[in-house]
């Protein structure tokens, strides 16, 4: 299976922070080493392939995404976490630096391409909820699964708590939460059942872990487009989520349209944990939460939590946050007058601007007229 290590490395402890050089210098260093690394084998001559590394310094270190091919996570994890040492090690420059973490997160697709690759007898089925049950009634994984599972959902439960700007009944929880009288269920009279509070603090906990993802990753895609001083449309390495923004545009997310997406992603999760959060700002911000809401699904799905109570929590959620779809149009091919009426105020120049006067976009993200003799650039 494909897995993405996350690898965290450090500089030597009182050492000073790196600036624009060194963390140009340490880049390269970086790379040139896993350059070199045609393969990793590890433990009883196990062998995995590895195909691409994002490398992404900053003043305290750097941050790595190793993908790879392993027989399975925890091999994956260890085995890049030892290269990652040897590289440093093999550095005169970097021999000092320690590598803090070798984490794997499964990224969306990643992960949904490799279920739905995957083949033979073993292979798990490509409904969510049949793969769900699959996985349950495997008997030589029973018992890890049972310790693990209850260990996943109360970690994106305590989560929920810091998604303050939403109240579990934006979930569908019902505000009145007393039980129906005996022996009638909750549809009697026509009514809709409501969603349980423990599927709403799923739902809550999935969002704020996927928005530490998104955000991580949508920096790494930041770095990737500087790197090659490129657009979507023309790059080459690997892009975790600007790829799957509206195709038509692609030539137009440039490294400084990604730097404003990223900032527009921040500003509204904060808005979201911090409780100042009443409604979306942008089309941008809208384009964040559909990323979000995708990343939250395959997150609980990859831990065997997405059933159908917490999947129409996230339903809800979506509804009540989303004034409207009008941006779907924007994945249309049928070019710019597709969707009606409403797609004309879709225009990619208006991305960041504000619905109304009363929305919030953050300042460098605004779309705005530069004023004469002002560099055309996202802080005016």
């Amino acid at each position: 299976m494909t897995y993405v290590v996350t690898v965290e490395i450090c500089i030597p402890e009182g050492a000073p922070e790196l600036d624009g050089l060194h963390r140009v210098g340490a880049s390269a260093l970086l790379e040139q080493g896993f350059a070199s690394v045609a393969g990793i084998e590890g433990a009883d001559g196990m062998e995995m392939d590895l195909f691409d590394v994002a490398v992404a310094v900053h003043p305290g270190g750097a941050i790595l995404k190793v993908m790879v091919a392993a027989p399975s996570l925890e091999f994956a994890e260890e085995a890049v976490g030892s290269v990652s040492e040897e590289v440093l090690e093999r550095s005169e420059l970097l021999a000092e630096w320690t590598v803090e973490s070798s984490e794997v997160q499964l990224h969306t697709d990643a992960a949904r391409e490799s279920l739905e690759a995957a083949d033979g007898p073993g292979a798990p089925p490509s409904d969510p909820q049949a793969r769900r049950a699959h996985h349950t009634a495997q008997p030589d994984t029973a018992d890890e699964t049972d310790g693990e599972a209850p260990d996943h959902e109360a970690a994106f439960r305590a989560l929920a708590p810091r998604l303050r700007s939403f109240t579990q009944a934006v979930f569908g929880v019902p505000e009145e939460t007393s039980a129906p009288p005996e022996g009638e269920s909750a549809e009697a009279g026509g009514g809709i059942p409501g969603i349980t509070p423990e599927s709403a603090e799923l739902a809550a906990g999935s969002l704020v872990y996927g928005a530490e993802v998104l955000i991580d990753e949508l920096y790494d895609d930041v770095q990737a487009l500087a790197e090659e001083d490129t657009t979507v449309s023309e790059c080459q390495g690997h892009l975790w989520h600007l790829d799957q923004l509206p195709s038509r545009h692609a030539a137009q997310y440039n490294e400084l349209f990604a730097r404003r997406f990223l900032v527009t992603a921040i500003a509204l999760t904060t808005r979201f944990t911090d409780g100042s959060f009443r409604r979306l700002g942008c089309l941008a911000e809208e384009l964040v939460l559909k990323l979000l809401l995708e990343q939250a699904h395959v997150t609980l799905d990859l831990h065997g939590l997405l059933d159908d109570e917490v999947a129409a929590a996230l339903g809800r959620f979506s509804g009540e946050v989303y004034e409207d779809m009008d941006f779907a149009w924007l994945q249309d091919e049928g070019g710019e007058g597709a969707g009606g009426e409403g797609a004309a105020t879709l225009g990619f120049g208006t991305w960041f601007t504000p619905f109304d006067d009363a929305r919030y976009v953050h300042p460098y993200a605004l779309d705005e007229m530069p004023e004469t003799g002002v560099p055309d650039t996202a802080e005016n």
